[in-house]
């Protein structure tokens, strides 16, 4: 881990603090300190200079409109361009679409693309509303928890089997990995697409962290892996979380099947409509000007890892990510007789996702968010340690 100072690590948690983000909003106390929000899936970094000056041209140039077909034409260029050019897969601009946040891409691809009333299938630990938004829409669901290999966590695809076989229509794909910080590789990539084909279901791929990878991990695009994957699947992405942009309401679903498009054009509009104008301009921007800002955030997250990998929190299993800048924190064996979240407020003042709130699967664990400044960050794991000791 470099030693060398950034200027994220001014950063200070009482500046997070009168930035007013909701994840530094509660300004409650623990044993006389100030809590650390870790929990929200948000950066504390300033944004890119190009997002900036973007959204600084945005309201120069009363660029606040309903949004004009050429600049979501110029931001489904740059999405291809980044996309190809990062992650070894560009997409057709063509099928490139804006919708407001990936959330909405997935209830638009259950109620277009998906068998009408079939279940959806969920491997858990997951993203917390991908829990709930099913039964918002009528949808059952199916929680598949997540198996172990060594110190890793893997899709039980012979539970997913079983779910479709029983007549699930949908797997909900998360790569990476969303709060264990997997990144999965081809093979298990290709296992997915042998038994979604098998069954006839659709695939709904959610690759928002795809610019976010650690060492040797390296995303790839889950419809980039065969034609059969490409032909049932919608994959749906942002900027939002590898350039702290998810205020700006802008994310893209991508269409790599004929009929899918198609289909998009006679129902999509819905689901784009509620994007947001500024938060187009600026998710180009990003693609195409704000890569050095990304590689810096990277190079800044690395070390924080490492800060993480080094801290000695006996009784706490840490899985550090290989992508994404969430962090899988299991507490069971500490034998608490309450959320370990709760606990870790209480004694650490340090504000984490609670792993329930992830599947049952996640009981008992919780999700840390690294995106902050190295030394809030260390000074949460040493909160941490003290409260374990």
């Amino acid at each position: 881990m470099t030693t060398t100072s950034h200027r994220f690590d001014a950063l200070t948690a009482e500046h997070m603090r009168a930035g007013g983000s909701w994840k530094w909003s509660t300004p409650g106390e623990s044993h006389g300190r100030g809590l650390i929000g870790a929990f929200v899936a948000e950066m504390d970094y300033p944004v890119a200079d190009a997002v900036a000056d973007a959204l600084r041209a945005t309201a120069d140039g009363s660029r606040c409109g309903y949004l004009p077909d050429g600049w979501v034409a110029d931001m489904a260029a740059a999405t291809a361009e980044f996309w190809g050019e990062r992650l070894g897969w560009a997409p057709d601009p063509g099928r490139v679409r804006p919708v407001p946040d990936v959330l909405t891409a997935f209830t638009a691809t259950v109620r277009h693309f998906s068998r009408p009333g079939s279940a959806i299938v969920l491997p858990t630990p997951a993203y917390m509303p991908f829990l709930t938004v099913p039964g918002m829409i009528d949808r059952e669901l199916v929680q598949v928890p997540m198996a172990r290999d060594g110190g890793r966590f893997v899709l039980d695809l012979d539970a997913v089997d079983r779910a479709f076989a029983a007549g699930a229509g949908l797997l909900v794909l998360t790569n990476p990995h969303n709060p264990t910080g997997r990144v999965f590789d081809d093979a298990e990539l290709a296992a997915v697409t042998e038994v979604v084909e098998r069954h006839g279901a659709r695939v709904f791929s959610d690759e928002i962290h795809a610019p976010l990878t650690f060492g040797g991990a390296r995303h790839r695009p889950y419809v980039a892996t065969s034609d059969a994957a490409a032909g049932h699947t919608v994959t749906a992405t942002s900027a939002s979380k590898a350039w702290n942009t998810p205020g700006l309401k802008c994310g893209q679903v991508i269409l790599s099947d004929d009929a899918d498009a198609a289909r998009w054009e006679a129902t999509g509009y819905l689901a784009e409509h509620g994007t947001a104008t500024p938060g187009v301009l600026a998710t180009t921007a990003a693609y195409r000007d704000g890569r050095g800002w990304l590689d810096d955030v990277l190079a800044y997250l690395e070390d924080n890892r490492a800060l993480l990998a080094a801290a000695d929190l006996p009784g706490v299993d840490v899985t550090v990510p290989d992508g994404t800048y969430l962090a899988w924190l299991d507490a069971r064996g500490l034998g608490l007789d309450e959320p370990p979240s709760d606990f870790f407020v209480r004694e650490a003042g340090v504000v984490m996702t609670d792993g329930a709130a992830c599947g049952e699967a996640g009981r008992g664990g919780m999700r840390l968010n690294l995106a902050m400044a190295r030394p809030v960050l260390a000074e949460a794991v040493e909160r941490i340690a003290a409260a374990l000791s």
